[in-house]
Order: structure tokens, then sequence, then C-alpha cells
């Protein structure tokens, strides 16, 4: 604010939303009242109220000292925990009430409220955001019609500044959307939930995304079960040349693909070729192209954070949500690193196309950069309403952020700016060569790939939840002419089975649960959190296991509500909920339309459902304190073993599982435990012996020291090394002559 002299009249300027406003001229005396200068408060002073102290630090370095920036520590308002807290005669009119902690925060953000001249939410720019926006605007009794909402998707100087000059209204379509499915979910958990605890089991819970994904996870279990191996063989001709070896497949006979379906096919095959003459039939050569990858979305983050850092999609999700909010980077202070991540679009704006093709030639030169900026096409369901996950600036390269990053920040970021420069970059051009080899018309054919021009490889290339393969890429086949007789091979014959469908994987659930339609970007890690604390399900190996009560409550939803657990109708109430969204739907008679026909299988349930007895599993532990054998019991941290005399004998205890392999330090066994994040081995003798390994056991010791040998992951490989790495400055192969310690590769 400015004004030339206490006398005349002067130019002011004052700063709405950020941007610089003009007012007329008035009295100098005036324009000292509008600064709001009373009682020592400043009541020109902007809040903006943020979920997280992160986001709240990073936002309020751009704003200025005019700005407060407070954090709502997330949602504060919700339905009440102890009933139902909808009104189902009156339109479903949900009864929100303060959630239980939150009192001294809204307090501190009225007290901020009544000292600032405007308020801006700025909670996240999703329905989950408007909805704390609007919960927010209620408790301090804001303008719900004045333009009081700010959203950007990235939290960089430039976004930030462009969303406060632009605040808009209160989006009551996505807050209707997202009052829609927290009010399905209430009316599932709060009248089916009952009916579980009466004709099952005390304490189970249903919910109306996470029975579906129970429900798939069942049905691959039983897919597996009633699989039926088929025996298959292979048959490999293996060539010495004078080039190198060839190793060609038998394909068919006279060019047509024949199976090879048991042993009495193979030693038809063998007769048959027994002293022929091998000839190269054809030598074909191709090029080949690929396309590198879209940019994340926040299933195929979640996918390949588990594919290549073994991330869990919770841990996936909170650092990236880190990283969103903002991190301390030097000299830059706190900064947003990557867009929003809660996203199922593959668009990126052209600002940003246009400093990654800058990069990309700069950096690997003008052949990596395409004709014109790639553009991904969103998929069918696809919102659409956020950008991709990339970085805020391809200029950060990550390790130039190491430093300041933790290791998850790290790898996390690194995989979401090597994803996005990369899916900029050129086409990589690969030649392939296909020899087609026969003998007494058994054809065999042999096939490599080598890269011509890396592209986008030279970066990047996407990983894969299937199971390495035979994969002729890099494969140099050796120069062989048309119509060239071969010498005589050696045959190596194998016997196969096909394999069933292998259980699902948190990636593999994502990208099943994505193509379906079932729920959105910001449920599937919840989700997978949720069945797993229920004990629905368990993880075995990282792959989903249904447990007997997984499957009986399934079996128990098919019988009785075919909707709720059916795949389409909850895809298709996805589709519902976007209609509110874009304001095409009315959200109450979506309600209408799916109570009436929940209360109607409840009522058929109550008839029909006798109850179900489910025994628990018994151990082959014993209670020490009354003599009973323990049973398995689920709990919100897994499985424990607790004693069937409750409530007489209140006995628990963990379930143990040891290494075998005995401790070092004292000799007893080691076992294995659950930390916060990971899985690590400790001596059984804790507290009084604190041995502890942070890699799995295999069971051998080494055989120069003695300590246990363990599985370390590295670049994508499991290596086989000595757990005493201190005492093995030169770590070198096991037993190569001449050495005395080091490590084995597998």
């Amino acid at each position: 604010m400015s004004f030339a002299n206490e006398a005349g009249p002067v130019i002011i300027w004052i700063e709405l939303c950020g941007v610089p406003t003009r007012i007329a001229p008035v009295r100098a005396v005036a324009a000292y009242r509008l600064s709001g200068t009373e009682g020592g408060n400043t009541l020109a002073d902007y809040l903006v109220i943020v979920e997280s102290p992160a986001k709240a630090k990073t936002i309020a370095k751009y704003l200025g000292k005019r700005y407060t920036v407070k954090a709502s520590m997330g949602h504060v308002r919700d339905l009440p925990k102890s009933q139902l807290g909808v009104d189902v005669e009156h339109n479903f009119e949900p009864h929100y009430i303060t959630i239980r902690g939150k009192g001294e925060i809204i307090k501190s953000l009225r007290d901020a409220r009544k000292k600032a001249k405007q308020v801006f939410l700025a909670a996240d720019p999703d329905r989950e955001g408007e909805a704390i926006a609007w919960h927010l605007a209620s408790l301090l009794g804001l303008d719900q019609d004045a333009p009081c909402r700010v959203v950007f998707h990235e939290i960089t100087k430039d976004a930030v500044k462009e969303a406060f000059a632009h605040p808009r209204k209160l989006n009551f379509n996505l807050i209707h959307a997202q009052q829609t499915r927290r009010i399905l979910d209430r009316l599932v958990g709060y009248r089916l939930s009952p009916l579980l605890w009466r004709k099952v089991k005390k304490g189970l819970s249903a919910g109306r995304v996470q029975s579906v994904a129970v429900r798939l996870v069942v049905d691959r279990e039983r897919e597996i079960r009633a699989f039926q191996p088929e025996e298959y063989w292979t048959v490999d001709a293996s060539f010495r040349l004078p080039g190198g070896k060839l190793v060609a497949r038998f394909y068919g006979y006279d060019d047509e693909k024949t199976p090879l379906p048991n042993r009495e096919a193979v030693d038809a095959l063998l007769a048959r070729i027994e002293g022929q003459t091998f000839t190269v039939e054809r030598v074909k050569k191709s090029e080949r192209r690929r396309n590198p990858s879209p940019p994340f979305t926040t299933s195929s983050l979640q996918q390949e954070a588990a594919r290549k850092l073994g991330f869990r999609a919770s841990r996936t999700m909170s650092v990236a949500q880190q990283l969103y909010e903002g991190l301390d980077i030097g000299s830059e202070g706190a900064v947003g690193l990557i867009t929003y991540m809660r996203t199922d679009s593959t668009r990126v704006s052209e600002v940003a196309q246009r400093e990654a093709r800058s990069y990309i030639e700069a950096r690997y030169g003008t052949s990596y950069v395409p004709e014109s900026a790639r553009q991904y096409a969103a998929k069918g369901n696809a919102q659409d309403a956020h950008e991709a996950i990339r970085p805020t600036s391809v200029l950060r390269e990550p390790d130039s952020l190491q430093p300041y990053l933790t290791k998850d920040q790290y790898r996390l970021y690194k995989l979401i700016w090597e994803r996005f420069v990369a899916s900029q970059m050129s086409q990589a051009v690969l030649d392939t060569t296909t020899v087609d080899v026969s003998a007494a018309g058994a054809w065999f054919r042999a096939t490599g790939s080598v890269i011509k021009f890396p592209g986008f490889m030279a970066l990047y290339t996407e990983g894969s939840d299937d199971a390495p393969s035979d994969d002729e890429q890099g494969k140099i086949l050796p120069p062989v002419e048309q119509g060239e007789a071969l010498p005589a091979p050696d045959l190596h014959p194998e016997q196969h089975f096909t394999q069933p469908p292998p259980r699902y994987s948190e990636s593999s659930l994502v990208k099943a649960m994505e193509e379906l339609g079932i729920g959105r970007p910001s449920t599937y890690a919840p989700t997978m959190e949720t069945i797993l604390k229920r004990g629905y399900v368990v993880l075995e190996q990282k792959r989903f296991v249904p447990t007997e009560l997984g499957e009986i409550v399934v079996d128990l939803l098919v019988q009785n509500f075919q909707n709720l657990i059916d795949v389409d109708f909850t895809a298709q109430m996805e589709k519902e909920l976007d209609s509110v969204e874009e304001g095409k739907a009315d959200w109450v008679s979506i309600l209408q339309s799916f109570y009436r026909e929940l209360e109607q299988d409840l009522e058929r349930a109550e008839k029909n459902l006798e109850h179900v007895h489910i025994p628990d599993e018994v151990s082959d532990v014993q209670c020490e304190k009354c003599g009973r054998m323990m049973v398995y019991k689920h709990g919100r941290y897994g499985k424990f073993l607790a004693c069937p005399g409750f409530p007489e004998c209140r006995n628990t205890k963990p379930i143990v599982k040891t290494a075998g392999v005995p401790c070092p330090k004292c000799g007893r066994q080691l076992v294995e435990r659950r930390g916060k994040r990971k899985t690590f081995y400790g001596c059984e003798g804790y507290p009084e012996c604190d041995y502890v390994l942070w890699n799995k056991p295999t069971g051998a010791l080494c055989p120069v020291c003695g300590h246990p040998m363990v599985e370390k992951r590295t670049k994508g490989q499991v290596l086989v090394v000595c757990s005493n790495e201190a005492g093995h400055p030169e770590p070198v192969p096991v037993g190569e002559p001449g050495r005395k310690h080091g490590r084995k590769s597998t």
C-alpha cells in the first residue's frame, strides 16, 4: 500500500489474491484505516489453510510475510464412528462432527481467521481436497459463494502465484462426489458389518471396494487350485560355428508351428532328424521400433515402484506425498519436486514438454529428440483432471538432489524423473534377426536382437510383473547364409509343464483394479491395507493369499449380495460418481437406488443365512500358563498366537520364525522380526543379545569366518554375501584360488 502525503488525494495499491489492485483516490486518513491496523492486529493479512505442515512451509516461502499459512492436518470433520451418521429418511443428509483430537487445531484456525482479511483454502486438487476445503469453510463461517478456493497441481513458485491470482468458488460437484462415496461406504459398512458379526464372526467388517478386491484374490486362488498342468516339451539344437554358437528351438514341421505334447512326440522328432543334414532355410533381418512408456499415473507409479524398488503401495504414496508437498534442497529452500501424485492422466503441459525436449537435446543430442512432442492418449475411464506425475523441473537431476533426500525419496524421485524424461525421447531402434534351420522337414528357429539406436532406452525401460523369459534382446547370432549346411548339432530335449496364473502381487492387483474400473487413484493403497488389516488376505512372498475367513466372507457376499460383490456393478458405481463430479447426475438419486437394493438384500440374508462357524487354526505351541495348545489369531499387525482359554487365560505371543542360523554372538537362534518398514533378523535372546541382520540369511555359513551368508539385492540381482562385511575389505568371489575371503554371486 502506498500514498503520496497526508493532505492530498493518493493512488492506493493493495494486494488481492497476490495481484496488485488499484483503488480510487481517497484521503490519507481513509487510506490509513484501510490497512486495518488496530489494537496490534493486522487485518490486511491473508490466511491460507493447507493439509500438512510440510506443504504449509513450502507455500509460505512463495507467498511472503503478509500470508499466514496453517495446516489442518487433513480432514477436520467426518461422520461419527459410534452411529450411522446418515439420515436415510431425509435425502441421506449426513451428520458431520469434529474429528476427535482436532479441537485445538480448529481453535487455532478460528483465532487466525479473526485476524485475517481473507481466507484461502488450498487443500489438494481432488475430491478429497475439495471436501476438506468445504468442511473448513463451514467450521470457520466463510462465505461459500466467495472465491476462497485455490488449486495448484505442483508446488512451485509460478504455479502457486498463478493459483492465488485466480481463486475460485468451492466446487460442489466435487464435494457431492466425495460425499456420495463416503456415504456409500458408510451404508455398506454400518448395515452389512452387524450381519457378519451375527452370522460369521464378531468384529468383521465389509467394505464396498475392499470386498471386490478380496473377491479378485479369492477367485485367482481358486483358479490356481483348479489348474491342471499340461505337459509340453522343447528341443533345442545347438550348432558350433566359426562365428559362435547358434541355438535354435524346434518350431514345427514344414514351416507350420507344431507343439510337442509328450515324450513320444519328441522321440519321433529325434528319430526323424537323426543323421540328417541341417540347412539354413531362411535368414530374415528386420528393423523394429519401440516407443517409450507414458509418464506415470498413480497406478503405474505404484506398479513400477513395486517392481523396481520393492515398495508397498502405501509406502510409494507416502514418499510421493513428501516429494509433492516440498522438501528443503539447499539454496532453493523448500520446493515441491513432483506434480500431484493422485491422477489417472498421462497428459503433460506444453511448458514441461518444452523444458524436457531442451534438456534431452543438450544432454543426449538432437537424434534423441522426436520431431514433435509426444502426446499420450488417456484411457477410457480416466478422469484426466490433472497432469501425469512428473518432476516439476527436469533441470533438478536426481543426483544433484541426493544429498538432501532420504534414500526412499531419492529412489522414487529418480524413478519419476527418468520415466518422464524417457517418455519425451525418441524411439529405440532394434535390429532383429531370425534364422530358420531345417532337417527332414523339421524346422528350428533362432532369434536375436541388438540395439541399433537406444533412444529412450539409454535412460529407462519399464519393468514387468511377468516371470523372466528367454528374451532375444542383446543376443547376437553368428553370421550364416541361406542354403548353408550346418554341422551336426547337440540336441537338448526338455520337459515342461504349463503353470497356473500367478497370485496377485500389489503391483498386479493395482493393475487389475485399474483395468476393471474398481476404485480410483486415491483408493488403491488404502484398499490393500484394509483387506490385509482385516485378515481377509495375507502376503506370502509379496503375493496375496486369501485366508479361510476371506473365502467364507466372499462366498457369503456372492450368495446374498450379488451386486455389492460384482466387479461390473462396482465399476459402474465409479462411473456414476464421476458423473456426479461432472454435474451430470444427482447424488441423492444414486444413493436412493443403491440403498433400496442393499436393504432388500439385507432383509433376505437375515432370513436365509445360517450361522457360519470358523474354527481357529490350532498351532503346535503350548500355552506355558495353562497348558492349552495356542491358536492363530489375526490382529492389527498380522497373525499372532493366543490362548483359546480366553478370558480365563489371556496369554498371547508373537509368531516366531527361526532363520535356521545360529547367532554368531551368543549361539542362540536368529529369528525373523518385523520392523516399521521391513523384515529383519535378530537374536532370540534379545535384549540380552542385540545381534541383528538386515538381510535374509541363506542358512549357510561363511567358509572363512563362520558368519551367516545373506541374500543381498543390488541392481536387480540377488547376491549371496557374507554378513561380516566389515571384515571383508576386498569383496571378491568366495573360493577363488589365491584369495582368502569375499562374496559369491548366485
